[in-house]
């Protein structure tokens, strides 16, 4: 371990039945679980998108790093999207690019294994499974499961869940929910995902209710924005939500 990352990648050597050898790279997490949590608490923002192509992939990336969003999600939607994945994994470790990238969508614990394998710095999915906490609690990588009621939250943390995500944020009930369930159970850190706008008034109303972070996937990395290919707007865009967090929360230095 060197500071904050790990050391990757190690390389496995696999024998084919006709003697040809073949080595692919297996990979661990860069950062270590408490830095990738830390991180999401510090900057409040986890930019969440899918892209199948490649470049478009890193440039979004790049862009919400540069925006100073350091945490960013890729969210398993496509065929072979973990190939991009890995791909692009591999673009921020060539870069050193000051970044954290992980996974969502996982709903399963052979696809969080397959992402982990690939590198990815924390996992996230729609639902809650206690397999893929145990995947992921063996390799030291965070896991933000999906929970809609105050049982599945405690089910999450029993399971050793640090940041709960809520979803869909606004059918479970928005930032009422999050001010409902923080009486009771005060230690719960919870990023809403879905239901969070880009915009001060939504940040304002998420952040009175003590979230922890959120999540913002089309309404922060829009379509037009992609199509376009304008990622300046993109940087832009992300450090005006990161601006905002820091002024909710009383942070803003200058």
């Amino acid at each position: 371990m060197t500071g904050d990352r790990a050391t990757v990648p190690s390389v496995l050597t696999t024998q084919r039945g006709d003697g040809f050898s073949f080595s692919r790279k297996i990979r661990m997490a860069q950062y270590d679980r408490m830095k990738v949590l830390n991180t999401m608490f510090d900057v409040g923002l986890v930019p969440v998108f899918y892209n199948k192509d490649l470049d478009t992939v890193i440039s979004i990336i790049e862009a919400c790093a540069a925006g100073g969003a350091r945490v960013v999600e890729f969210t398993n939607r496509g065929d072979l999207a973990y190939r991009v994945f890995a791909d692009a994994i591999q673009h921020i470790i060539d870069r050193e690019l000051d970044v954290i990238l992980g996974v969502g969508s996982i709903v399963d614990a052979p696809t969080a294994g397959l992402y982990i394998s690939s590198g990815a710095n924390f996992v996230v999915g729609p639902l809650l499974n206690p397999e893929v906490a145990r995947v992921c609690n063996r390799r030291k990588v965070a896991y933000a499961p999906g929970c809609g009621s105050l049982s599945e939250i405690a089910q999450a943390e029993e399971l050793g869940v640090e940041i709960v995500k809520v979803f869909p944020g606004s059918e479970v009930g928005g930032p009422a929910f999050v001010k409902s369930v923080a009486g009771p159970c005060p230690w719960t850190r919870i990023m809403p995902t879905g239901g969070v706008d880009a915009s001060r008034e939504s940040l304002q109303s998420w952040f009175d209710a003590g979230v922890a972070c959120v999540g913002i996937g089309s309404n922060l990395v829009t379509k037009q924005i992609v199509a376009s290919g304008d990622f300046g707007a993109l940087t832009a865009k992300v450090r005006e939500v990161v601006g905002w967090i820091e002024e909710i929360r009383g942070r803003k230095s200058d």
